[in-house]
């Protein structure tokens, strides 16, 4: 999953001033959006011509709305209008847990390349973005450090949601699955509808389609998460996933040279002292996630093991800030860590008595290692027990498209292929296999998104395999 990403600059403002207003029926399950123009429609190139909403929900699903703020909070949804009149519906969820619609913003155009004439819909799941979030004071816009937590926010958010346990855990997966569910139902208008979803975002839809079925016409599942019961891939694990995927990529001469880097290094840390945050196997992991960065890896382990000055590392630099700018500034695209935690510990952890004297150990034979799994550890917030729905696949899916990357780092393909194992049972699903791609089709490995996407939508055979050029 992508979670913390971290790299991104934060500079255009926004004011939600024209958003109409929250539409909810009398009896609190009529959860229809009213778009208008929104207020930061001309801000950016890809923003351009995007109606707005806000809608309430319940708090906890199954209670009506009220207008108490206590047990109502409001989803924000970005919709991007067709020219024309639309052939149907295309909905994004974004992947974290803890990200915003605003992290699909910048991919518009390559949605609108596969789905021409569709509607695009973006949601903000709740505790993201414009949505309603867990400590609504720091995370707002206009506090200090606008929706990333800074200096004092951290604490006095962390000792709001430790004082309000019961409230922090309303925002949940199967909660933010009941908004997907509503906001889809009551959005509909006879035409197709279909749904891309990428990482947690899988995790999110198919929970929403364990609730009950969804009139959906087509899913995208970019990016697969494993099961939940899955231990060998969850979260904790996420260091061994890494490492698998840093040995594939090295694989001969470059890995031994690696070694004895990490051997030279461990007897002379100052050698790191370039390395971002001087942690050479987590910097080296991050490379992973981008191909053209993943390209350097030998030439940066050459630079370093003979001590040379050769630039390799300032490209490297250079291609992430480059690579990660492709996201864009919006306001709302920093992911929302309190939430981000909550869902993880809960959800996606098969070991929550781990320690930091584990991982240590568990480290030491590793050569691409993953700070996640030490967050996930005394997280001082309140988590929340698993539901029925834990571990359970949906009693049916629409026709389903699976890309899935075979060199990914996060949600690991041999993962994925044993989730579709568990799924096929339930529907029509195609896996195409993006040979040596990594996390996040969409966006790493962008025409075999859109050659596969075009098939799924057109209706004919897919490919078994794509190797992105």
């Amino acid at each position: 999953m992508r979670f913390l990403l971290t790299l991104f600059l934060f500079t255009t403002t926004f004011n939600d001033s024209c958003f109409a207003a929250v539409i909810s029926g009398q009896d609190g399950n009529n959860y229809q959006p009213e778009f208008s123009l929104c207020s930061d429609a001309w801000s950016d190139e890809h923003l351009k011509g995007s109606m707005c909403a806000r809608v309430n929900m319940p708090l906890l699903h199954g209670k009506p709305v009220n207008e108490q703020p206590d047990t109502a909070i409001r989803l924000f949804v970005r919709k991007f209008p067709a020219a024309g009149i639309a052939k149907g519906q295309l909905w994004l969820i974004a992947g974290g847990p803890g990200e915003s619609g605003a992290s699909l913003y910048s991919f518009v155009e390559r949605f609108r390349d596969s789905f021409p004439g569709f509607d695009l819909l973006v949601p903000d799941h709740r505790g993201t973005g414009f949505s309603s979030r867990l400590c609504p004071q720091e995370e707002a816009v206009d506090s200090p450090g606008g929706t990333t937590l800074v200096a004092q926010e951290w604490q006095n958010c962390f000792s709001y949601l430790q004082r309000h346990p019961g409230y922090a855990r309303q925002f949940s997966l199967t909660n933010a699955a009941h908004d997907l569910r509503q906001l889809i139902l009551q959005n509909q208008d006879g035409k197709p509808v279909y749904v891309y979803a990428v990482s947690y975002g899988t995790q999110l839809i198919l929970r929403a389609l364990q609730i009950a079925e969804l009139p959906l016409d087509g899913l995208i599942l970019d990016s697969l998460v494993p099961l939940q019961t899955a231990g060998k891939w969850d979260l904790s694990q996420r260091s061994f996933v890494l490492d698998d995927i840093g040995r594939k990529v090295l694989a001969g001469p470059a890995e031994t040279s690696y070694k004895n880097l990490l051997a030279r290094l461990a007897g002379n840390p100052a050698l790191t002292k370039d390395i971002p945050g001087r942690e050479v196997r987590q910097f080296f992991g991050r490379l992973l996630d981008v191909p053209a960065a993943r390209q350097h890896l030998p030439a940066l382990i050459r630079e370093m093991e003979q001590g040379t000055q050769a630039g390799e590392l300032q490209k490297v630099l250079g291609i992430l800030g480059e690579k990660y700018a492709e996201f864009g500034t919006y306001p709302q695209l920093h992911p929302s860590i309190p939430l981000v935690s909550i869902i993880s510990q809960s959800e996606n952890n098969l070991r929550p008595g781990l320690t930091h004297e584990a991982i240590q150990q568990e480290n030491a034979s590793l050569l691409f290692t993953s700070p996640l799994p030490g967050l996930l550890i005394n997280t001082g917030l309140p988590a929340y027990e698993p539901d029925q729905y834990f571990g359970k696949v949906p009693a049916s899916l629409p026709p389903s498209l699976v890309l899935q990357g075979t060199w990914d780092p996060k949600t690991h393909y041999e993962g994925a292929v044993e989730h579709i194992a568990g799924l096929e049972k339930t529907g029509k699903l195609t896996l195409v296999t993006v040979k040596e791609a990594p996390h996040f089709i969409l966006w790493t490995a962008p025409g075999c998104f859109a050659k596969a996407s075009r098939a799924f939508l057109a209706g004919q055979v897919l490919m078994k395999e794509c190797l992105e050029k």
